[in-house]
């Protein structure tokens, strides 16, 4: 009996060998163009919220990583792409954190130009509630298009909230909480603009593969 303990050892341990051998070369094999993917799928993102016909520049090329608990939502770095037309910037899109949706954070970037006013909003990863709080989603509802040309005036500005707490942004029926992260993580991204315009223009490029 031991001995076919063994023998049976032996074999489950040469397939988890090969599986595990398998998954590596699948993996070595299709990492090239899963990172092409990955590329072409920013590349749409970042030309969704900064329009194509505002730059002349490879979005994705033109990352430099920023920071700011406060104001991007989380304590790490994220990235923050320049946009430039005839060599001089003309917007940025930087991504940030909404730390306070219903069913978690939610990660974000906002296109914006050098006036401050917001190009557009787009939703990367979340988690809320499907039919419900998903309609921050632009495969849901027209709803994240309602930032487009709005700018914030300062942080007491009375409209960057959702209508129940006085603002111009429609919250969902059922579902306030998803809103309100949203209006308040754009409006704080759109502030740290503001105030770091010089700042971030100005600070290497220095994103992973770049």
């Amino acid at each position: 009996m031991f001995n076919a303990m063994k023998k049976n050892g032996a074999i489950l341990a040469i397939f988890a060998c090969l599986a595990t051998a398998l998954v590596a070369l699948t993996n070595y094999l299709t990492e090239d163009r899963i990172a092409e993917q990955q590329r072409l799928q920013l590349l749409d993102t970042l030309n969704q919220v900064i329009p194509v016909a505002n730059h002349d520049n490879l979005l994705y090329k033109s990352c430099t990583l920023v920071r700011d608990h406060k104001r991007l939502g989380t304590l790490a770095q994220m990235p923050a792409y320049i946009a430039k037309k005839d060599n001089k910037p003309v917007g940025v899109a930087i991504e940030g954190i909404a730390p306070d949706g219903y069913s978690g954070a939610i990660k974000i970037i906002v296109g914006l130009d050098m006036k401050g006013v917001i190009t557009g909003v787009r939703v990367l990863q979340q988690n809320e509630t499907p039919g419900l709080g998903d309609k921050i989603e632009t495969t849901v509802s027209n709803w994240i298009y309602s930032f487009n040309g709005k700018r914030v005036n300062g942080d007491n500005d009375p409209s960057f909230k959702v209508r129940k707490d006085g603002g111009e942004f429609d919250q969902f029926t059922g579902a306030t909480i998803t809103p309100r992260a949203v209006v308040k993580a754009v409006k704080n991204i759109s502030l740290y603009w503001d105030q770091n315009q010089d700042k971030i223009i100005n600070q290497p490029l220095d994103c992973a593969g770049e």
